[in-house]
C-alpha cells in the first residue's frame, strides 16, 4: 500500500478546486452531449420552451428598440421639435447591441429552446448520435414555437401603446427598423443572416466552457453586441421587429402619426409579403448556414471527428 494514501495528512489535506473555464476539446464533448439531450426532448416540452425563447428574444428586441429611440427627432404637426436627442451612429448601435443581449441571456440562463442556437445540434448529428429526423424535428418545432412566442409578444406590445412613449419616438424607431429589414434584397439578407448566426452560435459555443451564471452572461454579451451593432439579421428577432412595425403601420391612431410627422404611406416596403419572403426566408437560410456549417460543423471536425473515427477495441 502507498504510504501517501494511508497517512492522516493525506486524508486531511485540502483539495484543490478550480473554476477555470473548460478547454475547447471538453467544450466540444459538452456541446455534443447537449445536442443529444435537446434532440431527445419530448415535443410538448420542446414547444413550450421554444415559445418562451421567442418571447425572451423579443424582450431583448423591446429593450433595443427603446434604447435606439433616443437618437430620433420627433416633430409636432406644425414642424416644431417635440422630442430630440442624438448620439453618434456607432455609439447608439453599441448601446442597442448591449441591451439586446438580454434576449440570449434569458434563453441560456433561464432555459429555453432557440432555433438559431439549436443549430449547434449539428455537432451531435455529425457524430451519428442524433438522426436527421430528430435534428429536423427539433428545428421545426423550435422555429414554430419561437415564431408564436415572438409574434404574440409583438401583438401584446402593440396593445400596451408603448410605441407612443417619448412623443412617439419608440414607435418611430420600431417603424424605421422594420422598414429597413423589410427592404433588404435576398442575397444581402442571406449574407447578413450567415454573419449573425456565426456570432450567436459562437456565444452558445463559448457558454459550453462556462462554469457559473456570471461566466455565461459575460460570455454572451460581446458576440451578441457585435451582431446587433453591425446590423446582422436574426430570423427570430425579426419575427418581433417586423410584425411590430406592421402592427403600428396598420393600427396606430392618427395622433401617433401626427406626433412623429409621418404617414403609413411612407413605409411602402413594410408588408407581410416582404416580411415572410423578402426577409424571414433568406435570413433563416443564412442563419442555418452560419450556425450549422460555419460553427457547429467546423468545431465537430476539429475536436470530435477523430473520436468518431478512432478504431474500437477488439472484443476479448
Amino acid at each position: 500500500m502507498d504510504d501517501r494514501t494511508s497517512s492522516p495528512d493525506a486524508a486531511t489535506a485540502p483539495q484543490t478546486v478550480t473554476f477555470e473555464a473548460l478547454l475547447p476539446a471538453a467544450m466540444a464533448a459538452r456541446a455534443e452531449e447537449s445536442g443529444v439531450r435537446k434532440a431527445s426532448t419530448d415535443a410538448l416540452t420542446l414547444l413550450v420552451l421554444s415559445v418562451l425563447a421567442g418571447a425572451f428574444i423579443s424582450f431583448g428586441a423591446i429593450f433595443a428598440t427603446t434604447v435606439s429611440a433616443g437618437t430620433i427627432t420627433v416633430a409636432t404637426a406644425d414642424g416644431g421639435a417635440a422630442f430630440s436627442a442624438g448620439l453618434p451612429y456607432g455609439v447608439i448601435r453599441l448601446l442597442t447591441g448591449l441591451v439586446f443581449s438580454l434576449g440570449l441571456i434569458l434563453v441560456i440562463v433561464g432555459g429555453a429552446e432557440l432555433f438559431t442556437g439549436n443549430n449547434m445540434i449539428v455537432m451531435a448529428w455529425a457524430g451519428g448520435k442524433v438522426t436527421t429526423r430528430e435534428l429536423l424535428f427539433n428545428w421545426i418545432v423550435a422555429f414554430a414555437g419561437n415564431f408564436v412566442g415572438a409574434i404574440l409578444t409583438a401583438g401584446l406590445m402593440f396593445y400596451t401603446t408603448q410605441y407612443t412613449f417619448g412623443g412617439g419616438a419608440v414607435g418611430l424607431a420600431a417603424l424605421s427598423t422594420a422598414h429597413a429589414k423589410a427592404s433588404l434584397e435576398f442575397v444581402p439578407a442571406v449574407a447578413l443572416g450567415i454573419m449573425c448566426n456565426v456570432l450567436v452560435c459562437l456565444a452558445v459555443w463559448m457558454c459550453y466552457g462556462a462554469r457559473t451564471v456570471v461566466d455565461k452572461i459575460v460570455t454572451i454579451i460581446p458576440p451578441i453586441t457585435a451582431f446587433v451593432a453591425a446590423g446582422f439579421e436574426h430570423c427570430i428577432a425579426n419575427i418581433y421587429f417586423i410584425p411590430m412595425g406592421l402592427f403600428i403601420k396598420a393600427g396606430a391612431p392618427d395622433s401617433f402619426w401626427a406626433s412623429i410627422g409621418k404617414t403609413a404611406a411612407e413605409y411602402p416596403a413594410l408588408t407581410w409579403g416582404n416580411f415572410l419572403f423578402g426577409n424571414l426566408v433568406p435570413v433563416t437560410i443564412g442563419n442555418i448556414v452560419g450556425g450549422s456549417v460555419m460553427v457547429a460543423a467546423i468545431y465537430w471536425f476539429v475536436y470530435l471527428r477523430k473520436k468518431q473515427s478512432a478504431p474500437q477495441p477488439a472484443p476479448k
